[in-house]
């Protein structure tokens, strides 16, 4: 028997559809959740703002100053002619060239010999602060008296003894460590230098970062400056190598020239066809050399037509490096570098890093991502009761009434609220609830209401106190059941509990009770218990003697009292589900209305208490519209 009902009440559940735009998100569904989360959403920017507040408090700011030079490219007679597409090969490989040059240790040593970096204090490597770092210069960044001033510059001063200690240790350990320093200075130098080429022409920045602007300054054109003077040094070089070379050369082949004229002024001084010596003999000091003692007359040799080609053609060869000599060094003062400076560094007047605004706004934006993100996924994990149309899709029930929180954060509200304050938003809400339970499509009239919720401190006690005195204040005759024998909730706060417990009575008629400045009348949870009212015979008598009462409200036990507590709300008209919004379960309320169809009880609706996610001005509308 117990199984038909619970598939017949199944059944019934399944009969009901939800709205057909139930699956779409609504505008109003999106209000609504911002609503409800606007605490976490905004929270999280907060903690956004707060978090790149402190990283741009505990970074140091770096400076970047900027030099731009331009590259010259020298291209070859013969390559000009070429084609357009091999010209561009070779200026993006000579612009890459001279691009590995300036972010070679080379410039970098020369920069820091000309500026003495290697000793400038200001000249800081640019780490990264760990969190701990950066709390410890939180906390530096506080006001301290003179004497911790005094105390604190004295703790820093360490280093001149370390360096101390540094010059009285072995030399070769002080080479090491000299080199090392220099080592460290020369990554300090790459790490700040930014070199790149702008766009697909010959120009290239050259930037460096330091903490200091005017030393950022000064590197960027050193940096520069040395780029240039090291292809100066590198050509004179080459120039000096080359005419040391001429000079070798032209020496060699001048004493050659004159061997060869030598021979040919002897061959016809002799009016002889041949020479006593070979045209390979050795010259010792200007001097021409036998090639050996005892040697006689060689019998054959060269003829003067040979030694005057060979003697004309070693005089060719030195007038054509005598001409190369003289080019080289007539063109030796006139060497040009292919690079030079259009754009020098100035001193940066803000600092390039961090950037301030764009860091907080970052915060602002990932606070704000993080907490929508944290709010969606509590959202889609929260299972409880907190809108209408989770009430109409989940179970199937109407919503008749929202009531919100009579204090901020100081419960639910007192029991007789809507005659101490008749114009809050729990009044006016509580009489929208009122006019929503007379208009309920119920099978008959409502006199007899009960009220019941799924845990104790939903609220239901202080919606049926407010609820009977908005009837009895209409001129209807009310009458309230504590039916709760387990919290006596209503007689605790209404009535006096030990001077009822003193009282005894057959007639339960005598044991009502009247509430004054609420006037509705009240029957103890001591006479509910004693005539066993959750009994739905007992209550059903009950009903019937009390035919006097125009409306009598019925504050049923919870659901987590037992499901034997709700057995009498079979014999009422119709029962209200009260559910703490926020916090009341939907499976339990599932539960509870399944119990309730299969006791054949008809449910009015569902009531929401403490709901914090309608505005006042939602109440307002609604009023004026329940008005209408």
């Amino acid at each position: 028997m117990l199984e038909s009902q619970w598939s017949a009440a199944a059944k019934q559940n399944r009969l009901y559809k939800p709205d057909r735009d139930s699956e779409f998100i609504r505008f109003a569904d999106i209000t609504s959740f911002i609503r409800q989360r606007i605490l976490l959403i905004m929270s999280c920017p907060f903690i956004g703002v707060l978090g790149a507040g402190f990283y741009v408090a505990t970074t140091d700011s770096i400076f970047t100053a900027r030099t731009q030079i331009l590259i010259e490219p020298k291209i070859p007679h013969l390559l000009q002619k070429q084609s357009s597409e091999i010209n561009l090969s070779l200026d993006t490989s000579q612009v890459e060239t001279q691009l590995a040059v300036l972010r070679s240790e080379k410039i970098a040593g020369m920069v820091i010999e000309e500026l003495g970096l290697i000793d400038d204090p200001n000249f800081q490597p640019m780490n990264t602060l760990s969190i701990t770092e950066r709390f410890e210069r939180l906390a530096g960044m506080a006001p301290k008296p003179p004497d911790q001033n005094e105390g604190s510059q004295n703790h820093i001063v360490p280093p001149p003894s370390t360096a101390a200690d540094v010059t009285e240790t072995a030399d070769p350990t002080a080479e090491a460590l000299e080199f090392q320093r220099r080592r460290r200075v020369i990554e300090t130098f790459s790490q700040g230098l930014g070199v790149q080429r702008v766009g697909v022409s010959y120009a290239i920045d050259i930037t460096f970062n330091s903490l200091d602007p005017e030393l950022a300054a000064k590197v960027a054109n050193a940096t520069a400056g040395a780029f240039v003077r090291e292809q100066l040094e590198t050509r004179a070089a080459a120039a000096q190598e080359g005419v040391a070379w001429l000079e070798k050369r032209i020496e060699e082949v001048r004493l050659q020239m004159n061997l060869a004229t030598q021979m040919t002024q002897e061959f016809r001084a002799k009016h002889d066809y041949r020479v006593g010596r070979q045209l390979e003999a050795a010259i010792v000091d200007g001097q021409v050399v036998p090639s050996g003692e005892g040697e006689g007359v060689t019998p054959s040799g060269p003829t003067l037509e040979e030694l005057e080609v060979t003697a004309e053609t070693y005089r060719k060869m030195y007038e054509s490096l005598l001409a190369g000599f003289t080019n080289s060094v007539n063109q030796q003062p006139f060497l040009i570098a292919d690079a030079r400076v259009i754009t020098p560094a100035t001193r940066p007047l803000a600092p390039s890093h961090p950037r301030n605004k764009l860091v907080l706004a970052l915060g602002v934006l990932a606070g704000l991502m993080v907490g929508i993100g944290l709010a969606f996924a509590r959202h889609t994990l929260d299972r409880t009761i907190r809108t209408p149309r989770q009430i109409r899709d989940e179970l199937g029930l109407d919503c008749v009434g929202e009531l919100p929180a009579a204090r901020f954060l100081r419960g639910f509200g007192q029991l007789d609220d809507v005659l101490r304050r008749p114009e809050s938003p729990f009044s006016r809400s509580l009489r929208n609830t009122k006019a929503a339970i007379s208009l309920a499509d119920v099978a008959h009239p409502l006199r007899c209401i009960g009220i019941t919720s799924v845990a104790p401190g939903d609220g239901k006690s202080t919606v049926a106190s407010n609820l009977a005195a908005l009837y009895a204040s209409s001129g209807v005759r009310t009458l309230v059941i504590d039916a709760d024998v387990f919290h006596s909730a209503l007689t605790k706060r209404l009535l006096y509990a030990p001077a009822l417990a003193d009282e005894k009575s057959d007639s339960i008629k005598e044991q009502i009770r009247f509430v004054p400045g609420l006037q509705f009348d009240l029957l103890p949870s001591q006479a509910s218990a004693e005539h066993r009212l959750i009994t739905p015979r007992n209550m059903e008598v009950l009903i019937d003697e009390l035919e006097n009462y125009e409306v009598i409200i019925v504050d049923l036990p919870p659901f987590t009292s037992g499901v034997h507590g709700l057995a009498a709300a079979s014999v009422l008209d119709g029962v209200l589900i009260v559910t703490e919004w926020g916090k009341t379960p939907v499976e339990l309320v599932v539960e509870l209305s399944r119990i309730l169809q299969v006791a054949k009880t008809s449910v009015i609706g569902v009531i929401m208490t403490k709901v914090r996610g309608l505005s006042t001005r939602q109440y307002r509308k609604r009023a004026t519209q329940s008005a209408h």
